[in-house]
């Protein structure tokens, strides 16, 4: 198992340069990696990432420090391009501002009308912390309540990475899983700039895909091991005979080891059948999305200018 999850990281990764480079298909001789849909080994090369980075982070470099902190959040509480999308159609670019317009509750109810507001990819906790029957009317005044409570300067006073998890952490309806992928959401901006690798925070896919190539891993332990794997990333490939996964030069960093730790809990479930848990199958098949791959990351990581010209976005929108 522990193989397995370097070997599937580097063929993930093999996947997404194929596709990169726009070879045609198959993109891997792996079955089980043709069939069903995995994300990406880097966190930030998945679609969702790539728009909140691109279209959430970067769209608008001009606006304030607390209408960035509230994009940011709003699009992470629902993780779904077409809200979005929808939303600022009907409202304009999103700033702090926006959660003062009465259509804001207006144009989500009539999405919700329409088909699903949030993501799959999350387990939001939906209880009515703020008193309403709707879960994106809680959501609402969750960030109302934020910007009340001055999280914009708490974040900006943040030494560490930890420091703006912990503020986040705080809140109603945000559990520990939730406030650590904020924190790195917000990680991705100019708004702060810590190393992603100070702390990591295991979601239940990570803790079952632990289990799997460590048994008997006691739950207050699973960090230590994910950043473990951070520190030996190369060396343990090199040990295994297997081409470490590179992004353009960039290393796996904690949100990425966690997040391959839950696919390989996937992956696991159809390679290694006899690893019996309450999950049996994998739900998700693969189909090629049709909207091509436009590649955009944080500045400040010095990608871009590394990156295949045909997928490049040249500047910040």
């Amino acid at each position: 198992m522990y193989r397995a999850y370097w070997e599937f990281a580097a063929e993930r990764q093999r996947i997404f340069e194929r596709r990169v480079a726009d070879e045609p298909p198959p993109w891997t001789e792996d079955p089980i990696l043709a069939r069903y849909r995995f994300t990406n080994p880097w966190r930030a090369s998945d679609r969702v990432s790539q728009f909140l980075i691109r279209e959430v982070i970067y769209a608008h470099p001009e606006m304030a420090a607390d209408d960035h902190l509230v994009r940011i959040i709003l699009f992470r509480l629902f993780s779904k391009p077409a809200t979005w999308r929808a939303l600022e159609d009907k409202l304009g670019p999103i700033r702090r501002a926006t959660l003062a317009d009465p259509r804001l509750p207006a144009a989500l109810e009539s999405l919700r009308a329409e088909g699903p507001i949030y993501t799959s990819a999350f387990i939001l906790c939906a209880t009515k912390a703020y008193g309403h029957e709707r879960k994106y009317l809680n959501h609402l005044d969750l960030l109302r309540d934020m910007m009340r409570r001055r999280l914009p300067q708490t974040v900006a006073r943040s030494r560490r990475l930890k420091d703006v998890y912990r503020a986040l952490e705080h809140f109603p309806l945000i559990g520990p899983f939730m406030a650590y992928q904020l924190a790195v959401d917000i990680n991705y901006s100019e708004l702060i700039d810590f190393s992603e690798n100070e702390f990591t925070v295991p979601g239940p896919g990570a803790a079952r895909g632990i289990t799997k190539v460590f048994p008997g891993t006691r739950r207050r332990d699973m960090a230590d091991i994910i950043l473990g794997m951070v520190d030996e990333q190369h060396g343990a490939c090199a040990r295994l005979g297997i081409e470490p996964p590179s992004l353009f030069g960039h290393p796996l960093r904690a949100i990425d080891c966690q997040n391959l730790f839950c696919e390989l809990d996937k992956y696991a479930r159809v390679r290694f059948p006899e690893l019996v848990t309450n999950r049996s199958r994998i739900k998700s098949t693969f189909t090629p999305d049709p909207e091509p791959l436009r590649l955009f990351y944080p500045p400040k990581w010095g990608l871009n200018e590394h990156l295949p010209t045909a997928v490049r976005v040249a500047v910040a929108p």
